[in-house]
């Protein structure tokens, strides 16, 4: 398995790589390459990002057990179910509909039971369950949008990856201390546009 080859610096990331069914959450047609380290087409212009990458954001987020994460793209639902693991709990946001829903029959199957969706656009966050203290986002916008930044805890970390759509994007891992943002470039990248509803 390709997994077992990815080195990660937590070994929490890692375990919870091995722990969640890849193949459960990539349309049929794709399942015989569910464990492969690539990104795989999920309809409607999405695609799940491959695990290396999954791992990489996840492991930038530092995540403690106690901590409450904000992600802004649900997709198939992949990256949760990894959060999931790490994490109290994971609100996820989506603003298409069937992802949204497969992705909430999947977790569901699964037993995941600290996950909560929402179909609404993710430029918003969701500021009644803030502040959060972790925030990822699965989708390459110009820049982080003002609501997430102000929905983040002190001492909260938000993962993006930054750039013109077709371009040049970088994987930023940004780091709230009161109202200063610290930047860190952890490498080029490439992702789907952050789209709005």
């Amino acid at each position: 398995m390709p997994f077992l080859d990815l080195k990660f610096n937590d070994p929490r990331v890692k375990k919870a790589l091995l722990q969640v069914p890849r193949d459960q959450f990539v349309p049929v047609e794709y399942q015989t390459l569910a464990y492969e380290n690539i990104p795989l087409p999920i309809g409607y212009g999405q695609t799940i990002s491959q695990p290396y990458i999954v791992g990489l954001m996840t492991e930038l987020l530092t995540l403690k057990p106690t901590d409450k994460v904000l992600e802004i793209g649900t997709g198939s639902g992949y990256q949760t179910a990894i959060l999931a693991e790490l994490a109290a709990h994971v609100y996820s946001i989506e603003t298409i509909e069937p992802l949204i829903k497969s992705a909430q029959e999947v977790l569901a199957r699964l037993g995941y039971k600290n996950i909560s969706l929402r179909q609404a656009d993710g430029y918003y966050g969701w500021e009644e369950e803030s502040p959060f203290d972790a925030i990822i986002i699965t989708a390459a916008a110009e820049e982080v949008p003002s609501p997430l930044k102000s929905q983040l805890a002190d001492g909260g970390r938000l993962v993006a990856p930054l750039g013109s759509p077709g371009g040049t994007q970088i994987l930023w891992r940004f780091t709230k201390h009161k109202d200063t943002f610290i930047r860190e470039n952890n490498g080029f990248v490439r992702f789907v546009p952050f789209t709005r509803r």
